[in-house]
C-alpha cells in the first residue's frame, strides 16, 4: 500500500509566529490549587517488572481497539481500571487534577498549559508525526476555499491544545494575523457542534471526525482546507502523583511499549486496522478508512528526546501564549522512560521515517 509520505527534519522545524492574545495569555497562567504536593525522584531507576496488583486508569481509547485487535489486550500485566472516554486536553488535565486519569495520549500542547496551571504531569513516551493530522473544515454555505479566505472569519481557537497551534500557524503560512479573524474561544470536542450550527466559520478537525461531518454536511457547501500546519509531537504522559506510586508506575512503564507495539501494528496491518478502527469502532466506510491511512506518515519513536524537547521549549517561547513567561521544557519530560520503548519495536521505527 502506497502512503504519503515525506522527510522529518531533525529540528522538526516549525517556526511559529510569536503572538501575543491577552484572553489566552489569560486562561492558560491561571493558578491552580491541583498541585498535590507530590515529588518525584527522577533518580530511581524504573521498576522492571509490574507489580501483581498494579491498576491504572487511562485515556487512550484508540490504543484499546489496537490492543484488542492485534490479541495484546489479554495480555496485559496489570488491571486497566478505566479506558476513560475522554480525549481532549483540558478534559484530560481535569482527569489527572481529580484522580480519575493516570495515563493518557495527547500532543505536546496540553502538557504545556498543565505546567501553566500548576499540575504536575511527565510525558513518559514520544511518537513524532511526519505529516499533518488537521484540516481546516469549513461551515456550511461558508464561501471558504483558501487559507487566505480566512480574513473576517471566526474560528474556532482552543489555547491549550494542539488545534490551536495549527490554527495560528495556519494564519502565518496565509499572510494573516489574529487581528485579521475572529477567535472563538471553545474546547476541541466543541469544534463539531459549532460547525454544525454555524457558530464558527472554521475550525480545525482530525480524522475520523473530518471525513464524518463532510459526509453529512459537504452537500451543504462545507469543505476541507489543507494546511500544512504540523503539530510534531504525540505523547504519552501522566500526573506526577502517579508516576510517584510504585505500583502504578510499574504499569505505566509496561503501558509505554504497549501503546508504540499498537501504533506499529496499526502502521503494518492496515486493512485489519481499518476494519477494527475506522469501520466497526469509528463507522466510516472502508474506502474512507484506507484513504485516512494513506494520509499518514510512519509511527517514529526517537531514543533521543532532545529534538522532542526541542519543539516544546519553541512553543513555549515562540507562541507567545504565556503572558511572556517561559520555563524550561525538559521539566515536562521523564527521561528515564527515553528508551523504554526500544526493546519493543522493530529498529525502523526508531529513526525519522524517509519518503519510500
Amino acid at each position: 500500500m502506497s502512503r504519503a509520505k515525506r522527510p522529518l527534519s531533525r529540528r522538526y522545524s516549525r517556526p511559529i509566529t510569536r503572538v501575543v492574545i491577552g484572553c489566552v495569555a489569560t486562561a492558560l497562567t491561571l493558578t491552580s490549587c491541583a498541585d498535590s504536593g507530590e515529588q518525584l525522584d527522577e533518580s530511581k531507576a524504573l521498576p522492571t517488572t509490574v507489580a501483581p496488583d498494579a491498576e491504572i486508569s487511562v485515556a487512550t481509547a484508540k490504543t484499546k481497539v489496537a490492543l484488542t485487535a492485534n490479541g495484546e489486550i489479554g495480555k496485559i500485566p496489570f488491571r486497566v481500571k478505566n479506558w476513560a472516554a475522554i480525549t481532549g486536553g483540558p478534559d484530560v488535565i481535569q482527569g489527572f487534577k481529580g484522580g480519575s486519569v493516570d495515563l493518557a495520549t495527547n500532543a505536546g500542547m496540553p502538557s504545556i498549559q498543565a505546567h501553566t496551571q500548576g499540575v504536575k504531569t511527565k510525558i513518559v513516551a514520544v511518537q513524532v508525526r511526519s505529516l499533518p493530522t488537521q484540516k481546516l473544515a469549513t461551515a456550511p454555505g461558508t464561501d471558504i476555499s483558501t487559507l487566505q479566505d480566512l480574513r473576517g472569519k471566526r474560528i474556532a481557537f482552543s489555547a491549550g491544545q494542539a488545534q490551536g497551534l495549527v490554527v495560528l500557524q495556519s494564519l502565518k503560512d496565509a499572510g494573516l494575523s489574529v487581528d485579521d479573524v475572529t477567535l472563538v474561544e471553545l474546547n476541541s470536542p466543541q469544534f463539531l457542534t459549532a460547525l454544525q450550527g454555524k457558530q464558527v466559520d472554521v475550525a480545525p478537525l482530525g480524522e475520523p471526525v473530518l471525513t464524518k461531518y463532510l459526509k453529512e454536511f459537504g452537500p451543504e457547501g462545507a469543505r476541507s482546507i489543507h494546511t500544512d500546519a504540523l503539530d510534531a509531537l504525540s505523547v504519552l504522559w501522566a500526573p506526577v502523583s502517579a508516576l510517584a506510586d510504585d505500583k502504578k508506575l510499574s504499569a505505566i512503564t509496561e503501558f509505554a511499549k504497549l501503546w508504540a507495539k499498537g501504533e506499529v501494528w496499526q502502521w503494518e496491518n492496515p486493512d485489519k486496522w481499518i476494519d477494527a478502527y475506522y469501520v466497526k469502532d469509528q463507522g466510516v466506510t472502508a474506502d474512507d478508512g484506507r484513504r485516512i491511512i494513506d494520509s499518514l506518515g510512519q509511527p517514529y519513536f526517537p531514543t533521543d528526546w532532545t529534538d522532542a524537547i526541542k519543539w516544546e521549549q519553541d512553543t513555549v517561547d515562540d507562541a507567545g501564549l504565556f503572558g511572556g513567561k517561559s520555563f524550561d521544557a525538559s521539566e515536562l519530560f521523564d527521561r528515564r522512560f527515553e528508551k523504554v520503548i526500544a526493546g519493543a519495536i522493530p529498529d525502523k521505527y526508531k529513526t525519522a521515517p524517509v519518503v519510500r
